[in-house]
């Protein structure tokens, strides 16, 4: 079933894009939460139309995104957890943590947005990458140290 994309979805494509996916795909999720319109003659129609509102919309929040990264580039955040027997933390830190310290910091950043592959599950400072918007990604850094 072909469908034109109204938002970008990770891993299918952008506003604006004509893709193909599975009918069950597009009738129980992207359909009904309005992230996709069917791809009929009259939408493709209109696409050409709606295109041209999407760039200027697309523009607009790519520089957000940018003024955003640049805020956000530097930044670091301390978390303080339980520790046991040869600093063994009880826990970890997750995106949701990262997420979270960042919203009390006035950043507007989903958890679904902090790239983080596993867990930090030891003490220490790691790099973790923020994907603002597209192709635009911040760099904070985590402190991880003992509770005493």
């Amino acid at each position: 079933m072909q469908i034109i994309l109204q938002e970008d979805i990770e891993k299918l494509g952008h506003r604006g894009d004509i893709v193909t996916v599975k009918p069950g795909y597009a009738r129980n999720f992207l359909l009904p939460r309005k992230l996709a319109v069917e791809a009929s003659a009259g939408n493709l129609k209109a696409i050409e139309r709606i295109r041209t509102s999407l760039a200027k919309k697309t523009a607009t929040e790519l520089d957000a995104a940018q003024k955003q990264a640049n805020l956000l580039n530097g930044i670091s955040l301390s978390f303080t957890r339980k520790t046991g027997e040869n600093d063994q933390m009880f826990g970890s830190v997750t995106t949701a943590d990262i997420a979270e310290s960042l919203d009390a910091q006035n950043f507007k950043i989903d958890k679904r947005q902090v790239q983080l592959k596993d867990p930090i599950k030891a003490i220490g400072e790691y790099p973790v990458t923020i994907k603002v918007f597209r192709d635009v990604t911040a760099q904070v850094t985590v402190h991880v140290t003992k509770e005493e």
